[in-house]
């Protein structure tokens, strides 16, 4: 992932530091910093702020496309998230088992994140996206559409 490159340049065309962008997110300057400089991935809930706050994609933050906005954008949510991830799967034939062997974890874990109880993890979201041609906007409930980037 390539994110922390979109993350910096975003922040910095809005005239904001690091310092600011971690009041914002409600974290230490110094955690929001490992996530531009690469060392630590950016927990999903961060990027639904930040997009939120930039008035940007989730696509676009995490260089999935170079749409910055959607139309008809809404609030992300946790129980639309895990029927469209369910959805996902099933579209492309995949059980929680194999799923969960494509992303390195458990299908419990796959299991949790359809029934809505939290969003699916970063890198998690970035592999399904970036594999599949998915957006994650769309994934986690944001848009109704694209559905599918080019």
């Amino acid at each position: 992932m390539k994110y922390n490159i979109v993350l910096q340049n975003t922040r910095i065309n809005f005239n904001l530091t690091q310092e600011k962008v971690a009041n914002i997110l409600g974290i230490d300057r110094r955690t929001y910093n490992h996530y531009e400089i690469g060392e630590k991935i950016i927990p999903i809930k961060h990027l639904i702020t930040l997009s939120d706050y930039f008035n940007v994609s989730i696509d676009y933050l995490l260089g999935l496309t170079d749409v910055k906005q959607y139309d008809n954008v809404t609030k992300a949510d946790k129980v639309v998230a895990g029927i469209r991830l369910k959805e996902f799967r099933k579209e492309n034939k995949l059980t929680q088992v194999k799923l969960a062997n494509i992303l390195n974890t458990t299908f419990s874990s796959i299991a949790f994140n359809e029934k809505g109880r939290n969003f699916i993890a970063t890198p998690f979201l970035y592999t399904i996206c970036s594999k599949y041609h998915i957006s994650a906007d769309y994934l986690l409930g944001k848009i109704k559409e694209p559905k599918y980037l080019k």
